[in-house]
Parts: structure tokens; sequence; C-alpha cells
């Protein structure tokens, strides 16, 4: 099987144990394949895999978010698309965020500068939406900022507490605050 297979299983996993506690014991469990089997799909070990799932995530993300975004139409229904589709991926608050797990501990090195990426295009993808519909830029930058903090804070913060429903509070609400004007 193509190491693509493989995708959904190591997502989960790393979200579950993060990137030291998903030992390679645990991720050969998950996918039913030995050792060898692994460094033969990902020969770069455990950091392959992760940036396997994080390619898939980025990809995912231009795919289902950014162009849903940077497509014409009125502002506010984009920004709505993009909170539903959000919404989906992390299963509604359910399910923590990679991208948080992965700035954390021993992981952050190695893939802090994709995260950094993945994390400034969606920032940018918001605010050029923003600023085609009138925002002043400087304004349209920080709603970017602030949206992407916001659903990233929810998601912690509803892992934290297990409260999924502070994460649907905030994405349901998120479009309206990124588009008000003072």
């Amino acid at each position: 099987m193509p190491k693509d297979t493989y995708i959904p299983c190591l997502l989960s996993l790393f979200r579950q144990h993060g990137y030291d506690g998903a030992t390679l014991s645990k991720i050969s469990e998950a996918t039913g394949l030995g050792k060898a089997s692994l460094y033969h799909h990902f020969p770069g070990g455990k950091d392959d895999m992760v940036k396997t799932v994080l390619d898939y995530l980025e990809s995912w993300l231009d795919q289902n978010v950014l162009q849903l975004i940077r497509r014409p139409g009125e502002p506010l229904i984009r920004l709505q698309l993009m909170c539903d589709r959000v919404s989906e991926v992390y299963e509604e608050g359910q399910q923590p965020c990679l991208f948080a797990i992965l700035l954390l501990g021993s992981a952050r090195d190695v893939f802090h500068a994709q995260v950094k990426e993945i994390l400034c295009d969606w920032i940018e993808a918001i605010a050029t939406l923003l600023m085609e519909s009138g925002m002043d830029p400087a304004l349209a930058w920080q709603r970017g900022e602030d949206g992407v903090l916001a659903i990233q804070g929810a998601l912690i913060l509803s892992q934290g507490l297990d409260k999924p429903a502070l994460f649907q509070r905030v994405i349901k609400q998120l479009p309206q605050q990124l588009c008000r004007t003072f």
C-alpha cells in the first residue's frame, strides 16, 4: 500500500499521543506495519511520518479552507464556509490540533518552520479577504491573526476543559466577529 494510506492513522496517533508519545511500537501496532515496513514507507522514521501528515494537512487546508476564502463571493459567507470546514476537521472541537501539539516538546525545532508557514498562509488568506471587502489593511491583518488565534485557542481550551461546546461557540461567532466594523 502507498504510504498515504497510513495518514489518517498517523494523524490520529500524533493527535492522541503527541510526537514524543507516539512510539514506533504504537505506530507499528496501529498501522499493522512492522518496524521494517514502517522504515520502508518512511525512511526518515517518525520525522518523515509527521512531515507526511503535515504535508497532508497543508494540502487539506489549502483545498478545503484557503480556496474557499479566496474564491469570489460574500465575505461573511466565505468565512462561514471556512469555519464549517474547520469544525469538520476538528470534529466540532472533539479533536486536538496537531499544530499545537507539534509546537511543544522536542518536535518544535523540527516542525516549527512548516507549521509557521501553514499558519501564516491561513492568516494571509483571511486578511486578504477582509482587505478585498474594504477593510483597512492593518486591521485586516490583525483580524486574520485574531481568527486563527480564536480557532487555535478554542481548540486548546475545549480540550483542556473537555468542553467541545466552547470551540463550537467560537466557530459559530467567528465570521461575524471578523467582518464587524467599528
